[in-house]
This record gives C-alpha cells, sequence and structure tokens, in this order.
C-alpha cells in the first residue's frame, strides 16, 4: 500500500498557486499586475532595498520584491496603532491560505504564494517573522542581547533566509551566514531607532546592558534624553552588529555570482548607518542617521568586488557556528532546499554590468533632481523675502 502521507519537510512547503481561469482576467494572468504593485512597494518602503534589488538578475529581483512586499505590507498592518492582535492573526490566517496554495485577494499575497512554493521556503520561516511581530504587540521588552538576537532573527534573520533560498541557495554554511546578516541588520536598524522607539514607548536594548551603566529604563521612556551612558550602549550593539556584519561577508561570496553585487551593496550601505550613527557620538536619540545619494553610490561601487577587510579570515568565518537563536530556522531551509530541484541561474555575469550602469543613471538623476528642488526652494525663499523688505 502507498503512503499518502506527506513527509515532515512536505507538510512546510507551499502548493501550487491556484490560478483564476485566464477569461477571467480578461486575457491576463495577473502576475505582471502583482509584480508591478510589488515594485511600487518597495520604491515607496525602503530606497536601501529598492537600490539593492536593482541590482539583482530579473527573475531573482522579482521574487525578491514580492517577498519584501509582502514582509512590508505585514510590517505596516501591525504597525497600524488601530490594528493590535487581530490584525495579526488574519495575517495568519492569510499565510494559512498562501500555504494552501489558495491566497487572499492582495497582490502581495499572490506574488508571494508563487515564491514560496517555487523556492521551497519553509512555512516555519515565514511564521517566525510573524512571531516578531507578535512581540512587537506584547511591547516585549529583552533582557539580554541574546534575547534581542532571538528577536532579531524573527524579524530579519527570516527574511535573510528567505533570500537566500530566492537565490538557490542551500548550504548551511551560507544559510547561517544569511541570518547573520539580517540579524547585523536588525541590530543596525535598533541603533539607529533608540530615540524614535522610546517616544513611541518602545525598547529594543538589552535591559542588563542599560542598568550596567545605570540607564533608568522607566526615567528613559518618560522622558527620552541622550546621555553618554546610553551612548555607550548603543556602541556596544553595533559592535555586536560588525561581528555579525563579518560573518555576513563571508556568506555572500557562496551566493550565485549574478547576485553578490546586490546583496554586498545592501550589507554595506547598512554599515554606514551604523558609521553615521557613530559619527553622531552615538546619539540617535536626538539624530537619526542616514546614507546620502552620493554615499550609496560609493558605496555600490564598493560592493562590486570582495569586502578585502575580510580577506584572511573569510574562510574560518564562512564555517561559524551557527548563531543558536537561529539555528532550528537555518536547519529547516537547508533540508528543504537540499530537496528543492536546482536552479538554473536566471542571467549571465555580464547583466551585472548594464545593473550597475542602470543603478547608477538612477542614483545621479536623483540627486540631480535633488540639487534642483533645493536650488528652486532657495529661489522661492529669496524671492519671498525681498518683497517684505
Amino acid at each position: 500500500m502507498t503512503d499518502t502521507h506527506p513527509s515532515h519537510s512536505e507538510a512546510y512547503l507551499a502548493r501550487p498557486t491556484i490560478r483564476r481561469p485566464i477569461l477571467l482576467n480578461y486575457g491576463f494572468s495577473g502576475d505582471f499586475e502583482d509584480q508591478r504593485a510589488c515594485s511600487a512597494a518597495i520604491r515607496r518602503g525602503s530606497k536601501s532595498f529598492h537600490l539593492a534589488s536593482l541590482l539583482l538578475p530579473g527573475p531573482t529581483r522579482e521574487a525578491a520584491r514580492a517577498l519584501y512586499a509582502f514582509c512590508r505590507h505585514s510590517d505596516d498592518l501591525i504597525d497600524d496603532p488601530r490594528s493590535g492582535m487581530p490584525a495579526l492573526q488574519r495575517l495568519r490566517e492569510r499565510l494559512d491560505l498562501i500555504y494552501a496554495g489558495d491566497p487572499a485577494p492582495f497582490a502581495c499575497d499572490r506574488a508571494f504564494a508563487r515564491v514560496v512554493h517555487d523556492h521551497a521556503i519553509a512555512k516555519p520561516v515565514v511564521e517566525a517573522l510573524l512571531d516578531g511581530f507578535a512581540m512587537d504587540l506584547d511591547g516585549r521588552r529583552h533582557a539580554t542581547i541574546d534575547d534581542v538576537k532571538a528577536y532579531a532573527t524573527c524579524v530579519a534573520a527570516s527574511v535573510g533566509l528567505m533570500m537566500a533560498s530566492v537565490m538557490g541557495v542551500s548550504d548551511r554554511a551560507a544559510l547561517s551566514r544569511a541570518a547573520d546578516l539580517g540579524i547585523a541588520m536588525q541590530l543596525t536598524n535598533i541603533a539607529r531607532d533608540v530615540g524614535e522607539d522610546a517616544r513611541n514607548g518602545r525598547l529594543y536594548l538589552p535591559l542588563d546592558w542599560l542598568d550596567e551603566q545605570g540607564v533608568d529604563v522607566a526615567a528613559f521612556l518618560h522622558n527620552p534624553q541622550f546621555t553618554p551612558a546610553l551612548g555607550l550602549v548603543v556602541r556596544r550593539l553595533l559592535d555586536e552588529a560588525a561581528r555579525h556584519y563579518r560573518l555576513g561577508h563571508a556568506g555572500i561570496r557562496s551566493l550565485p555570482k549574478p547576485c553578490r553585487h546586490a546583496i554586498r551593496t545592501a550589507a554595506l550601505v547598512y554599515e554606514a548607518i551604523g558609521q553615521g550613527i557613530a559619527a553622531n557620538g552615538y546619539d540617535s536619540v536626538n539624530h537619526r542617521a542616514t546614507t546620502g545619494l552620493s554615499t550609496k553610490l560609493g558605496l555600490l561601487i564598493k560592493a562590486r568586488s570582495d569586502d578585502s577587510r575580510w580577506t584572511a579570515t573569510a574562510v574560518r568565518d564562512l564555517h561559524a557556528g551557527t548563531e543558536p537563536v537561529a539555528r532550528s530556522l537555518v536547519t529547516l531551509s537547508g533540508i528543504l532546499r537540499e530537496s528543492a530541484p536546482t536552479q538554473r541561474p536566471d542571467t549571465p555575469a555580464s547583466d551585472g554590468e548594464t545593473a550597475v550602469g542602470r543603478v547608477t543613471d538612477i542614483l545621479l538623476r536623483l540627486h540631480a533632481d535633488a540639487r534642483i528642488e533645493t536650488l528652486r526652494r532657495r529661489d522661492a525663499a529669496r524671492e519671498k523675502a525681498a518683497s517684505l523688505a
């Protein structure tokens, strides 16, 4: 008798998407419109991610944008003060539909359903993201840096693992490094947003570190003010992020060659945010570190080659242990990716030159437009001042 029960790994995989008959779409499959909506979401939601996605080869870029659109839509839904736990429950129900192959009528759900099926993304990896949202809704504080990293694994390392799956990565060491890069980026986000989070009643810094520096958490949340003691905590968090960036860069060397430039660009842009925080004296209460267009352009060019900072330790770093809080997700992603069909590279390496030119043109045009707008406002201000004289 044939065993019809799904295997342990198959239970985590998405079913093929149920598509509407083409006649009901007026001759169109609808995929293109879904993808266009996802691209618009990334342009609005994250300039850094949009920049990096432009460097990815075509099909990988489309999958990455669909992934980002679903994650961003979910994040925005949870951030809405009118949402709360009912919104999270609806997201969990929508995720069930996505993995059943019958997504809810949202462009990001339909596009994401195709991605998780085509790239064998394990459902628990996506569920981890929603678990991180639950921590936010609970207003959870994090006692130690390990607790902070557990949160970062949910909301960011999970996305890194999804991105690695989209790029066809199955090697466990490379998947571990993708998780490291996600953790590093989230630690940078936390360091950058200390003031903004506190003004919204949120705190993600390790409580034991704050206690060691004598920072009164209740007083800080009541009236967020920067102090040198708080700066030391932020600096320590960025030092921890730097270790994960180093490990993450080692993993970039294991990615398909056409994808390395995009991921290295994203890593360098986020590292530059940390450098901006340091330049502000680790004061992210009164200042918000950003990266300008000229900085992004320089990092874009720098990212075309391996990062020479880590050449000597690259092999050792690649095979470093997996962060304990991310181990189960890394293991599951590896098992499912190893059983997935091998995918052919979707673009030749030479496409990277075209992508660099395209992104450079966009950045330069944006820079020129911003300068023109600045000059226009300056002239308008002078004319108003002259009329009042």
